[in-house]
Formats: structure tokens, C-alpha cells, sequence
């Protein structure tokens, strides 16, 4: 493999000259794959790898076009389209920094992400105008630069047309800043969280191929989206490495939208997060999808819970492969295997990464004892823009990196998620897993979501409080509450019960698809 990067079972080597976007871009073409498909859109558009370099080119030569100078950041509020494509590898081949955004982020949001990250240029889908236009009015002076991607007047499909297709890579170093992804926000203000050119090789490579065994022949439907880390790999990097294809859907993801994709585009590898693979399953029987296309289905986001991993596999035959990454590594660090499958763990570290679960003190704890999760690989991102307190809380000495998470690990080195730090309860004295009582109340066939927080009591104690989605809300009544605490009750420890059940329509989430837990403390 002659891209610049040499690739062994122990490490991968850089040359002291190395721009990411000719390994996941221009080998293509040398590589002889200049006809095939690159990204298959599902409103029928194709793009080959022939394409896809021209159109990177194009991209790269329209952004130096506006006077941009090397390191200048360019926020990118782009739905899932080859233009996402072209403006991101394009950036980072001409020596820009590009930075992709939520796009169901609020102006308030893109207020602070574009004070916070003072970028050069703002580049946005006209699906966005009622978000973006009104933030870029709130921001003074703000970029130089605001271009939609299409419509009237100067757009980004505009200056391609004009551009030269012709572009060297500028010279930069394995090392040096690439781009930008903000956190999520399930905790507070979003953090931009600087990667390096390697970080996505090292992601590919290690979770890609070596954990999920990803090759040419592969198609990938991620419906998670590319703005945010997990989507970035599974519908973008993931299939670039291998020379394989990617389908792109831009619009929401359903039971509906995604079962019809599968069925009609036929990809080999699906991604998808919980709460998804859960309303696929309240569906399924009404919608007698066609999944045998797929060969292996991939979760994150939120701990996969058992029932969902044994209910998909009965109506599918289907395994999932649940693991945890974050926007700070970049994927997935810590994943169940194709083969070594163990329902409720995270799994084991993935090759090339290392955890450690330590106590307040930094300590490692005892086998089976719960602790924050550490995890360092080389694919972590070097810090948080502007925040250096933050950076200095999470990248800690020695390459390590406080996840914030609560894990405990058993005998046979399986990792087990306990819940975010600031989500863990005292209950009777005890630390408490959110995750465990929501995973129990999952298993009754009427609940479709469950989240668990803490909440004192009339004697100012902490108990678990249960907000339950139903898969049909005319059953909810006295009768059915009783019968959720008689479920945690029998199989759960005694205390772990919830006080209190409320049923909701929805639980408010993150883009990436985690509980906003602390909006329903609030």
C-alpha cells in the first residue's frame, strides 16, 4: 500500500511529507479505481473516484480563489452530499482547516461555534438559511467568507464549474492540525476538538479494516451523519480507505427512510445507533424489510442494550457490533467483534488503543469495580480549541484521555459501560448505572426508550426517576408502572427500582443520539 503511509500489524508509518487527502483521495487513481463508484447518492446520483478527485481539485483551487491562507478554518453546515466531499478533502489538500457542523444545530448554537472557532470562511446548505443567516448576523465582524452551497448568485456548485481541476497537495506532516470536529454538546458548550492529517488513517485502518474487516467490494450506509465523528468515518473515511462505495442520504433517518435504502441500494455494512435499531424493530413486522444485502450492522452512540442485540438478530440473523468511540478519538476505541460477541459489554479495546479504568486519585481500580475510563490511541486529538482548562481535564499526561464515562471491567477483560461520570446516582450509599435499570425496563415489549436519572425524595434522598417512551401510548396507566417496577424489581438489585415513571413522547438527544440526560434532571 504506497500512499505515504506504511500500515504493519503493530504500527503505521508516515513520511515526513504527508497530506491526508492524497492517500484517501489521489491513490485512486493509481490504484486504478478511477471508474469506480466512490458515492452513490439515494436520489440516484453517482460519483466515480475519477469524479471525486476533479471535484476535490476544484474544490481546493475555489478556496485558495478567495485569498484563504493556510491553517484558515472553514465551517462547513453541509447535509450529506458529495459536495461535503469535495469541500472537506478539498480544504485540507489546498492546507485549510475544514470544520463540519451539526446541521440540527439552533442560530444560538451557530452564534457560539462561530465566535468560538473564529473561522476564515462559513459554507452551508440552503436547507440551513433559518439557522445559519440570522447566527452569521449576531456575529461581528464574523467570517469574511459566507457561501451556500447552491441557489442564486456565487455558490459553492458556481465556483467549481470555474475552477481548475488541476491541484498539488500542499506539503504538510502527519502531525500537523487538519480538522476540526465540535463535541456534541450532551454535557454543556460544544468543544472544537483539533485532529491531526494521521487521525483518520489510524481510525480507518484500526476499526475499518482490522475490526470490521472492511474491503473494496464494500458498500456502507451509514444513517448516522457525516457532521459528527461516527458518521465521518462509517460515510466517508471508512470507505475512501478501502477504495469502497458510500451511499449518502440527506435526509432524516426513519424506520422507513433507512429500511428502504437498504433494501433498494443494497449496502454490506450498515450503521446505525440504539435508539434507531429500536424503532427499526417496532416497525419491522409492518414493514417486511429486505436486509440480506448486509453483512455486518455496527452500533454507537449509547451502549447497545441486550434485548435490542437479541431481537435484531432474530428478525435479521444479523449481528451488531456495539462498541463506544468519541469525537476527541475519533471513532471507535472500545468494540464487541465480529465473532466475539458478549450482549451488555462494550467489548474489548481495539487494536492500537489502550484503557484503563481509575478511581478520583487516578488509580487503577479493581477488576469489577466501577471507575472512569481512560483510553489513549494515535488518533486522539491533540486539544481543545481555545479551552486550554478543558483540554487540560481530558488530555491528560502520557497521551491519556479522560473519556467521561463510568466503566468496569470483569475477569475476562469485556468492558462494561456504567453511564456518563456525571450521570452515575448514589443510591443507598451505592453508585448506580443509570444504564443497567434502562436496559431492564427495555426488555418489556411496550417500551421503546427508557432514560434513568436521579432524583431526591421528600427526605432529600437520591433515587432513580424513569422517563419511558412507549411504542403505543394508549397503553400508559397506573397498571403499566406497576408492572415496570415489578420488572426492575425482580432482576435488578432492590434499590435500583425507579421511584418514579413518567411517560414521554421522546427524550431529548444529541445529534450523535446520546440522552441529554441533564436536560431531564432539569
Amino acid at each position: 500500500m504506497d500512499h505515504n503511509v506504511t500500515v504493519t500489524a503493530e504500527e503505521l508509518t508516515f513520511t515526513p511529507v504527508f497530506n491526508v487527502a492524497v492517500p484517501f483521495v489521489d491513490r485512486h487513481i493509481t490504484e486504478g479505481r478511477a471508474g469506480n463508484i466512490a458515492i452513490r447518492t439515494t436520489s440516484g446520483e453517482e460519483v466515480t473516484y475519477g469524479d471525486l478527485v476533479d471535484r476535490v481539485n476544484r474544490a481546493g483551487n475555489a478556496l485558495r480563489g478567495m485569498g484563504l491562507e493556510k491553517g484558515d478554518r472553514i465551517l462547513m453546515v453541509v447535509k450529506d452530499d458529495p459536495v461535503f466531499y469535495y469541500l472537506f478533502w478539498g480544504a485540507i489538500k489546498a492546507g485549510f482547516i475544514p470544520v463540519p457542523l451539526n446541521t440540527l444545530l439552533r442560530a444560538k448554537d451557530y452564534e457560539f461555534i462561530i465566535a468560538d472557532s473564529q473561522a476564515t470562511a462559513l459554507i452551508w446548505s440552503p436547507e440551513y438559511d433559518e439557522a445559519v443567516i440570522p447566527a452569521l448576523g449576531a456575529v461581528s465582524p464574523g467570517p469574511a467568507h459566507r457561501i451556500p452551497t447552491e441557489g442564486e448568485g456565487t455558490t459553492i456548485r458556481s465556483l467549481l464549474e470555474e475552477a481548475s481541476p488541476n491541484l498539488e497537495a500542499v506539503a504538510t506532516a502527519a502531525l500537523d492540525d487538519c480538522f476540526w470536529l465540535y463535541s456534541s454538546g450532551s454535557t454543556g458548550d460544544p468543544k472544537g476538538a483539533i485532529h491531526r492529517h494521521r487521525d483518520m488513517v489510524v481510525a480507518s485502518q484500526r476499526y475499518g479494516v482490522e475490526t470490521l474487516g472492511a474491503m473494496e467490494d464494500d458498500v456502507f450506509f451509514s444513517a448516522a451523519k457525516l457532521f459528527f465523528a461516527y458518521g465521518l468515518g462509517n460515510g466517508m473515511t471508512f470507505p475512501l480507505w478501502v477504495g469502497g462505495t458510500a451511499i449518502l442520504f440527506d435526509g432524516r433517518p426513519t424506520p422507513e427512510t433507512t429500511f428502504d435504502i437498504i433494501g433498494r441500494l443494497e449496502p454490506t455494512l450498515y450503521f446505525g445507533v440504539p435508539t434507531l435499531y429500536a424503532a427499526q424493530l417496532a416497525a419491522f413486522d409492518e414493514l417486511e424489510p429486505d436486509t440480506s444485502s448486509v453483512r455486518l450492522c455496527v452500533s454507537a452512540g449509547e451502549a447497545l442494550p441486550p434485548d435490542i442485540l437479541r431481537r435484531w438478530k432474530e428478525h435479521t440473523g444479523l449481528d451488531i457490533i456495539d462498541g463506544i468511540g468519541s469525537t476527541e478519538l475519533l471513532h471507535i476505541f472500545i468494540s464487541n467483534l465480529p465473532g466475539d460477541i458478549r450482549p451488555g459489554a462494550t467489548g474489548k479495546p481495539v487494536h492500537g488503543y489502550d484503557a484503563r479504568i481509575v478511581d478520583d486519585d487516578g488509580n487503577d481500580v479493581a477488576v469489577g469495580e466501577a471507575g472512569r475510563l481512560l483510553d489513549r490511541g494515535e488518533s486522539t486529538a491533540r486539544a481543545y480549541w481555545n479551552n486550554p482548562e478543558k483540554t487540560a481535564a481530558t488530555m491528560l499526561a502520557d497521551g491519556w484521555l479522560d473519556t467521561g464515562d463510568t466503566y468496569l471491567r470483569d475477569e475476562e477483560g469485556y468492558f462494561y459501560y456504567q453511564g456518563r461520570s456525571d450521570d452515575m446516582m448514589k443510591v443507598g450509599g451505592i453508585w448506580t448505572s443509570p444504564f443497567e435499570i434502562e436496559a431492564k425496563l427495555m426488555e418489556h415489549p411496550l417500551v421503546l426508550e427508557a432514560a434513568i436519572v436521579g432524583r431526591e425524595d421528600d427526605a432529600g434522598l437520591v433515587k432513580p426517576a424513569a422517563f419511558v417512551v412507549l411504542t403505543d401510548s394508549s397503553a400508559e396507566g397506573e397498571d403499566l408502572k406497576a408492572e415496570l417496577r415489578a420488572l426492575c424489581r425482580k432482576d435488578l438489585a432492590p434499590y435500583k427500582y425507579p421511584r418514579w415513571i413518567e411517560f414521554v413522547a421522546d427524550l431529548s438527544k444529541t445529534a450523535t443520539g446520546k440522552i441529554q440526560r441533564f436536560k431531564l434532571r432539569a
